[in-house]
């Protein structure tokens, strides 16, 4: 099994979850389940591999060129994460399948959770660091809408926005961070930079590098200052605060900080920033987790702390503190996952997470009590217990530490300090919880959940025991797998042995366990007396929620600032504004690199070329001149220039682009004609204007007369100073040369757009298709003015005209009826002719002019001459051409073609030949590039369609407006 279906199969699944019915609530479970539990499997298969210290890589290639294959790496580490990630995540979905109510919706649920294992796998197992980015942004993505799962609840959309916007830009600052360092490695792959720590570490951007990078990390595994994100994600439904705190979301962050501490790890800026933001999450989480009054409140203050901790011993700078790093990792997700799902268990059985309503629990549900009983236990440090050892080795490494003095004599303290804080939370769950007299006043009764809902808690407490009891036949082969990469290569000494002596972390550990003891009982006694309020006490006082959301408050205030002095509704303004820039950009190069032409005289130039551009020149001038007094010939002038445009690109033999302008200005004409009916029309009757405006208006109109002819000027001096250079070895060149052998076309420019260009192409079509989606969805809200479609309607009704054809019935379906009978004919009669056209344009296009996008318009224009002359409802009643289905088959064709050759083992979109002998046909010739040429053609006639008949839509509006207009003055009122 490629190690690429590790990341696959999640989101196939994730997709088909989405598409399941409502009350298929088993058949999703079963889905997520199985495809986790064959993840699991198959990832558990490869540790005998990944033991023997290989590393495991599959490369697709991407665009190679420029280090962007998709890479699939998987070692020690990877494997260890890997296996929390599909591992729990099975459990997840087991305990999901019993958690959610049938009222939920199940399908969502399941399709998220799928997509965000599949997207924590991607982080995982990227052996590319941009790819690694991408993956990261995809889980901050997906926890978003798992935390706004509950969307109806307002507390669910505050905490989703709030961890997507602090993640997310914690996101982009890794992204650039990601990027520097490839820059000063030379590469992108994780491999080459693992390879080089000295050049890193000596290089002059390395400070800013590792702040961006680290910004990233500490914001996503919400580490002070980014802590507050957190707690309010415990809005999720319990499944998915299980999942995100124990091995996904949450752990990203130390993932990160761990899989690049061979490289960025040894300087003190790493020690002071990493330990220092360490130290104070693993304080603040502790102290504020003792004072939650909500469960998961409670646990999500601990995996701060916790986390904190994992981030202190990989800020140390010491190999072993790694070792106990990724220990404390594997431990914790055990045992927060467990107590999650038990506190999960008794929100669901008694109806709340209040701690101060819940109490004597053990008797009813004595199980559940005892499986969370030992979780807590695990989490507080207690002796034959996962939690007591890695806790062990981070008190030896706190103590042995070799720094300053005071740093010596402090992080001991606040390591024993923290430690006290875990037991005392540890204790609150459980003796407030399940200890004392039976609680009486919950919204249920509480009892066991149904076994199947309690396996994962059993499961996860086991693992819990035998690795506190036998650490080193339990896990010590998996933490040395896992640790030799974290740490470079070379494992230090370290031992997983229950018992060392009488020794300064045993003592810690003693004083950690009594003084957790005492605090608990201190703060009890206290909170039976009323001394303790609802707060924490001091720090109630800083909230990082208000902070935060003050600061959202004060950037969109200063957006909304910004966007009044800089924007304006006059189209004018606004394009007078890009215009300049857009000169300023283009000149600013030329004057400071200088402005020289080529010295080349073979140019096809003739009295005949110029007099063809003084002509369009003129067709230019004339069509902005009429643009304010006659909309109509300005528009038929500016064909004109369009034209010229055409028969210029047959001049220098470009037979393609000509072909494609021809087309493209006659749908463009089309548009503007649709557009043209819905503006506002010129007040004759406005007063005249004064002096003073008169001479605004006039030097408004020299202004923009002389940006116009700079930017025209500027574009024609740049086309001939390109043209008038020598290319004896450029792209061009290149292009011309392989076309045929790697492209296998004649047709260059065809053979550029889905073949070497075809990358580019994708995202045009997919910008093509953005664009008609959102003209769509805003001309489906717009409505013309009324004044607008009164004119000159409102004449022929008061006339008695309108009457006449409002008042036949067939008119509102066939407009193509009187003197139209005869173009509707011949129109209609053109469509199986123009369609055979188009199919000849887009077979011949990969060795002659032609191909999708010319082909895709010419089917259009077809299509639009029926709108035009039989009308939209006509044609919508007789032609169901649904474009925004073509708009979805064009992108799938293309997205398919190019996972074609990823799937043979080529890049993105590399066009493939065929070739056959038919019995009848002889030898037939097909290039997997058709495959995608068919798609851009069906994007481009889904696109067109929708993008004008959204605006002819307009006048069927019109029409039920006259309409009633009828019918409230021509029919008998009661």
């Amino acid at each position: 099994m490629p190690l690429i279906l590790l990341i696959i199969l999640p989101f196939v699944g994730s997709l088909l979850a989405a598409v399941l019915p409502a009350n298929a609530r088993n058949t999703e479970s079963t889905l997520a389940g199985i495809i986790s539990l064959v993840c699991t499997v198959q990832a558990a298969l490869l540790f005998p591999e990944i033991a023997n210290g290989q590393v495991l890589r599959q490369e697709i290639a991407w665009l190679p060129s420029l280090g962007l294959d998709f890479v699939v790496r998987m070692d020690g580490f990877a494997w260890m994460f890997s296996m929390l990630v599909l591992g729990i995540g099975t459990l997840v979905v087991l305990y999901a399948r019993y958690y959610m109510s049938p009222a939920d919706p199940v399908p969502r649920f399941f399709s998220f959770l799928l997509a965000f294992m599949g997207a924590m796998m991607g982080v995982v197992l990227s052996g590319n660091v941009l790819q690694l980015a991408f993956f990261w942004e995809l889980t901050s993505i997906f926890s978003f809408l798992l935390i706004g799962y509950w969307h109806h609840r307002q507390d669910a959309r505050r905490g989703a926005r709030m961890a997507l916007t602090v993640t997310g830009t914690g996101g982009l600052c890794l992204l650039a961070g990601l990027l520097m360092l490839g820059s000063m490695v030379g590469s992108y792959d994780l491999d080459a930079i693992l390879q080089a720590g000295a050049s890193i570490h000596q290089h002059p951007l390395y400070t800013p590098m590792l702040v961006l990078v680290l910004l990233g990390a500490l914001s996503k595994s919400a580490q002070f200052p980014f802590h507050f994100w957190l707690p309010h994600a415990m809005a999720a439904p319990t499944p998915v605060s299980s999942y995100l705190h124990s091995a996904t979301m949450v752990k990203a962050g130390v993932f990160l900080m761990a899989r690049l501490w061979p490289v960025l790890s040894g300087t003190d800026e790493w020690f002071w920033i990493v330990s220092s933001a360490g130290a104070a999450t693993l304080l603040l989480g502790g102290y504020v987790a003792l004072f939650q009054n909500d469960l998961k409140g409670l646990l999500a203050y601990s995996t701060l702390s916790h986390l904190g901790l994992i981030t202190l011993l990989l800020g140390l700078n010491s190999p072993l503190a790694a070792v106990a790093a990724v220990f404390h990792i594997i431990n914790h997700a055990t045992f927060k996952a467990s107590l999650f799902m038990a506190a999960g268990i008794v929100d669901h059985e008694s109806g709340t997470r209040d701690i101060q309503r819940l109490s004597g629990l053990r008797r009813m549900m004595p199980m559940t009590s005892t499986l969370a009983c030992v979780a807590s236990a695990a989490m507080a440090g207690v002796p034959l217990l996962n939690g007591f050892l890695s806790k062990e080795m981070f008190f030896a490494e706190t103590v042995f530490l070799d720094a300053a003095p005071w740093v010596r004599i402090l992080l001991p303290l606040v390591a024993t300090l923290a430690g006290m804080f875990s037991v005392a939370y540890s204790l609150r769950f459980t003796v407030d919880v399940f200890f004392g007299p039976a609680a009486t006043d919950l919204p249920r009764k509480p009892h066991e959940p149904a076994h199947w809902m309690r396996v994962p808690v059993e499961l996860l407490v086991l693992i819990c025991l035998v690795v506190g009891i036998f650490p080193a036949l339990a896990v010590g082969d998996i933490l040395r797998a896992a640790a030799t990469p974290v740490v470079g290569g070379v494992l230090p000494e370290f031992s997983l042995a229950i018992w060392h002596g009488i020794n300064t972390p045993l003592i810690m550990s003693v004083i950690a366990l009594l003084g957790g003891i005492a605090l608990f009982g201190s703060l009890h006694w206290l909170r039976s007396r009323a001394v303790l309020g609802q707060r924490t006490p001091v720090l109630h006082r800083f909230s990082g929620k208000r902070a935060f959301e003050n600061l959202l408050a004060r950037l969109s205030w200063l957006a909304r600032a910004w966007r009044r002095g800089l924007t304006t509704q006059q189209l004018q303004w606004q394009m007078l504004w890009l215009l300049l820039l857009t000169l300023v950009a283009g000149a600013l190069p030329l004057l400071l690199r200088g402005m020289q032409l080529g010295q080349r005289n073979d140019l096809p130039l003739s009295p005949a070329f110029a007099a063809l551009w003084g002509l369009g020149a003129l067709c230019a001038l004339g069509a902005a001149w009429q643009a304010k007094y006659h909309r109509m010939a300005a528009l038929i002038m500016l064909g004109g220039a369009g034209l010229v445009t055409c028969i210029t690109f047959l001049w220098f033999s470009a037979p393609d682009l000509a072909l494609t302008q021809l087309v493209v200005e006659i749908v463009t004409t089309i548009l503007i004609l649709l557009g043209l009916r819905w503006l506002p029309r010129r007040d004759q009757t406005l007063a005249p204007l004064t002096a003073q405006t008169n001479y605004r208006a006039r030097v408004r109109r020299i202004r923009d007369f002389l940006i116009a002819v700079s930017a025209g000027l500027g574009c024609a001096w740049l086309a001939f100073a390109m043209m008038s250079r020598p290319f004896p070895e450029s792209t061009s060149t290149f292009f011309l040369e392989k076309a045929l052998p790697e492209g296998g076309g004649t047709n260059v420019v065809n053979v550029m757009l889905v073949d070497f260009r075809g990358f580019d192409t994708f995202g045009e079509i997919v910008v093509l298709g953005i664009v008609a989606l959102t003209i769509y969805a805003l001309l489906r809200r717009f409505r013309p003015a009324r004044e607008t479609m009164d004119l000159p309607e409102q004449q022929r009704f008061l006339a008695g005209d309108l009457q006449t054809d409002l008042l036949n019935p067939r008119n509102a379906q066939d407009t193509a009826i009187g003197y139209l009978m005869v173009p509707a004919v011949l129109v209609r009669l053109l469509l199986p002719f123009a369609t055979m056209v188009a199919v000849y344009i887009f077979l011949r296009g990969h060795n002659e002019p032609g191909g999708g996008f010319v082909a895709g318009l010419v089917f259009s224009v077809a299509l639009l001459l029926q709108y035009i002359v039989s009308g939209t409802q006509w044609v919508e009643a007789h032609l169901p051409l649904f474009p925004r289905r073509w708009i979805g088959v064009g992108l799938l064709l293309a997205v398919a073609t190019g996972l074609g050759s990823i799937a043979v083992g080529y890049p993105f979109l590399t066009s493939h030949s065929f070739h056959w002998t038919l019995p009848v046909l002889g030898e037939v010739h097909l290039a997997s590039a058709t495959f995608f040429d068919l798609g851009v053609f069906a994007l481009v006639v889904g696109a067109t369609l929708l993008i004008l008949t959204a605006l002819a839509h307009q006048s069927v509006r019109a029409h039920r407006y006259h309409s009633r207009l009828l019918e409230e003055s021509v029919l008998p009122k009661d």
